[in-house]
């Protein structure tokens, strides 16, 4: 079983749902069932969004963005100030990866840096220097498609996949270091250009902020989003991707690519509602990014069985995936703290000793 891509919105009364059910679950003409506001322990209720839950990232929608961003960084920078030590995440140290000019060879060069095909049109030993790295070029993919317009934890995983480009951003934009963005919504697609130094990091996270959210029935498109860091090549340097990575999986092979050139990292956004679902009778799901509806019997436990399998299993491709490509995976939950997610990840990371994204 395999769930489909998007935000499940329930009519009427009854809240609203995340994940599509199986395949071969049967429609039926009752009416949905209640479930009342806020009830506890009902998990269908949107989440408040206010941002003042402990964990909770700032709903961005209920205040200025300026003022939302500050108090954001300062939470940040509180929880993560010791783990910045370090301006590169990910880049190899040493003399550098970019390729630079020919020289001739000099007793004592590297002998694995020689440039034969200069060597061979001059007859003279050449080697081939490098460029250090000494800045890092972050470019983030953020996926606001419509399958994130939703919550029912903490927080939306809209606000939560803003606040982890505004980790990335902290622990990145330092001592030159660039940050670049690309934005998908399934309608458009914004492309920032990477810039160096805090206003326009600051910037940046305003103008994905304040990026519209996709109208209901169009489907977002991942894939597409990271083909453009693609072509042209960029410079060697980190590529976060955030998403719930819903859907097909036709983003695997773009991913794979910028691997062959950049450290890669994916942030996936989970609701606890695409996970399992909880007892509340007929439901009534609509798809957004297709506009499909269905009644879902989560009176059934073989259902309910059924479906938190095939999530279960969905999750495992997906994280198979972003191991298939080489990149480090890191995940955030609508109902966790998710800075405590991010400074473990974080932590095993520098006490491995990896400096980048596990292969």
């Amino acid at each position: 079983m395999i769930l489909r891509r998007g935000r499940r919105r329930a009519d009427g009364d009854a809240g609203q749902g995340t994940a599509a059910p199986p395949d071969d679950a049967g429609t039926s003409a009752a009416a949905p069932a209640t479930v009342p506001a806020g009830t506890p322990g009902s998990g269908i209720d949107p989440a408040p969004g206010s941002g003042g839950a402990p964990g909770a990232p700032p709903h961005f929608g209920e205040g200025p963005a300026d003022v939302l961003l500050q108090r954001l960084e300062l939470t940040v920078r509180r929880r993560l100030d010791g783990l910045l030590q370090g301006d590169h995440l990910g880049l190899v140290p040493g003399s550098g990866t970019e390729a630079g000019d020919s020289r001739t060879y000099h007793p004592g060069d590297d002998v694995r840096r020689m440039d034969w095909p200069v060597t061979a049109r001059t007859q003279v030993p050449h080697v081939r220097e490098t460029i250090a790295d000494r800045e890092l070029e972050t470019w983030a993919v953020v996926d606001l498609s419509a399958s994130l317009d939703f919550g029912t934890g903490l927080c939306d995983k809209r606000d939560l996949a803003i606040a982890g480009l505004a980790a990335v951003s902290h622990l990145t934009v330092r001592g030159g270091n660039r940050l670049g963005a690309v934005v998908t919504t399934g309608e458009r697609v914004d492309r920032y250009p990477a810039q160096a130094g805090r206003p326009a990091a600051d910037r940046l996270l305003r103008a994905v902020v304040a990026t519209p959210r996709a109208a209901s029935g169009r489907r977002g498109d991942l894939a597409a989003a990271l083909e453009t860091l693609r072509r042209p090549p960029r410079r060697r340097g980190l590529v976060v991707v955030v998403s719930d990575f819903l859907g097909d999986t036709d983003w695997e092979r773009p991913l794979r690519g910028l691997g062959a050139r950049h450290e890669l990292l994916g942030i996936e956004v989970v609701d606890p509602r695409e996970l399992d679902l909880p007892d509340v009778g007929l439901l009534t799901v609509v798809d957004p990014e297709s506009g499909q509806t269905l009644e879902v019997p989560t009176g059934d436990p073989r259902f309910r069985a059924r479906f938190a399998e095939g999530a279960a299993e969905q999750r495992r491709a997906i994280a198979a995936g972003l191991r298939r490509a080489g990149a480090g995976h890191l995940q955030l939950r609508t109902d966790r703290d998710w800075l405590m997610d991010v400074v473990r990840f974080v932590a095993d990371r520098r006490r491995a000793g990896s400096g980048g994204a596990s292969r």
